[in-house]
């Protein structure tokens, strides 16, 4: 994490510092966080999104989501974020916010292992969420965004 901090946010750290948001518990312990970010200074990016799994299914990682959702003019849409298989709750909330998969079979400099983690989805998601899961291919501004930098910004 500190490499990809001090590649992408290190000329920047005043509005990273600025743009992340936490919700913290009873104690003032962050228990999630998340903010949007202009990845490649070219396309609006969900970043560091995340809830501590203690704290997950209680509707937390909605809520923020939607703060950040909802604080975002309108001219900052499409929104992007990077996810994994494994983040399946995740991936069904954002299906549920209108996040689309991505089926291009490479984005940036990252393989698209779309096909081989779509059998892990079905068998970890509710079947009626991963049927409404949309799938779609990268708009060009997009990949030429993400193809302007060795560098992966999100």
């Amino acid at each position: 994490m500190s490499a990809y901090f001090h590649n992408v946010y290190s000329d920047k750290k005043k509005a990273f510092f600025d743009k992340c948001l936490f919700v913290v518990d009873s104690q003032d312990r962050p228990v999630a966080t998340c903010f949007a970010w202009k990845a490649y200074e070219k396309i609006t990016t969900i970043h560091w999104f995340k809830v501590l799994k203690q704290f997950e299914g209680l509707g937390i990682g909605r809520a923020l989501l939607a703060y950040v959702m909802q604080g975002l003019p309108l001219s900052e849409f499409p929104v992007y974020l990077h996810t994994h298989p494994s983040s399946y709750r995740a991936i069904k909330l954002y299906s549920d916010f209108g996040f689309e998969l991505l089926s291009d079979p490479v984005i940036g400099t990252r393989t698209n292992d779309l096909e081989e983690c779509l059998p892990i989805l079905q068998t970890m998601m509710p079947i009626q969420a991963f049927h409404a899961m949309k799938i779609t291919a990268a708009p060009a501004f997009f990949l030429e965004a993400v193809n302007s930098s060795s560098i992966e910004q999100f």
